[in-house]
């Protein structure tokens, strides 16, 4: 059975003081944050439903996938939206050694840092570890390197095939308050979960009157 959680404790947040897991502000302010993209149709997708609600939100990209859909990425930034590192292979950092988890991010960066059309100058210095998962050492040397390490307060878990879409929603619902960080996924996998949760968190999002900003 999966672990995972989402909500995330104030213990944890204590733990892991290096890591920023929410921005709390009295602004109402929360931010949306989608992982593993860009993927056709599905990223686009979101696009829209985050442009029917003028939401903002952060993309934590892999490398190969920008590499594979450049057009799609370019979207991303000329909409409006923050874009951050989620290395080039999707690495789970627990099963790399810290040398090649930093091979892995640089190579991320470079394909990032490729001007894409038109878009000049293309930097970024968010990252989020695939699955949550870093080593002590990994996450020193990035921050070395002038990265902040972005988790989350709030996952809704829609990569799990094994909830409903409803607790999903659900998951997002029950949890968010101003300063959130809540994770949604622009992959395969979670796509039937996602569409029907992100149009239906949107909307209670800005019924409730909270804001949407990007992650930098």
């Amino acid at each position: 059975m999966k672990f995972y959680w989402i909500k995330t404790n104030s213990f944890i947040k204590q733990i892991f003081s290096n890591y920023i897991w929410a921005i709390p502000n009295n602004d109402n302010k929360v931010y949306l944050t989608f992982d593993d993209g860009p993927t056709p149709e599905i990223t686009e997708w979101v696009l829209q439903e985050l442009k029917k609600y003028n939401a903002k939100a952060t993309f934590f990209c892999i490398g190969k996938n920008i590499e594979k859909h450049p057009d799609i990425f370019s979207k991303v930034i000329t909409e409006g939206h923050s874009f951050g590192n989620h290395t080039f292979n999707h690495l789970n950092g627990w099963k790399s050694s810290t040398d090649e988890y930093l091979d892995n991010l640089k190579k991320c960066e470079v394909v990032m840092s490729i001007p894409k059309s038109k878009i000049q100058n293309l930097q970024s210095k968010i990252f989020r570890p695939p699955y949550g998962k870093i080593k002590p050492s990994q996450s020193k040397k990035l921050r070395q390197l002038g990265y902040k390490i972005i988790m989350w307060d709030v996952l809704s878990a829609d990569f799990d095939t094994l909830i409903s879409k409803e607790k999903c929603l659900e998951n997002v619902l029950q949890n968010v308050q101003s300063g959130s960080i809540i994770v949604f996924h622009d992959n395969v996998k979670a796509f039937p979960n996602l569409e029907y949760t992100l149009p239906k968190s949107l909307m209670f999002l800005k019924d409730k009157g909270f804001v949407f900003e990007t992650l930098n």
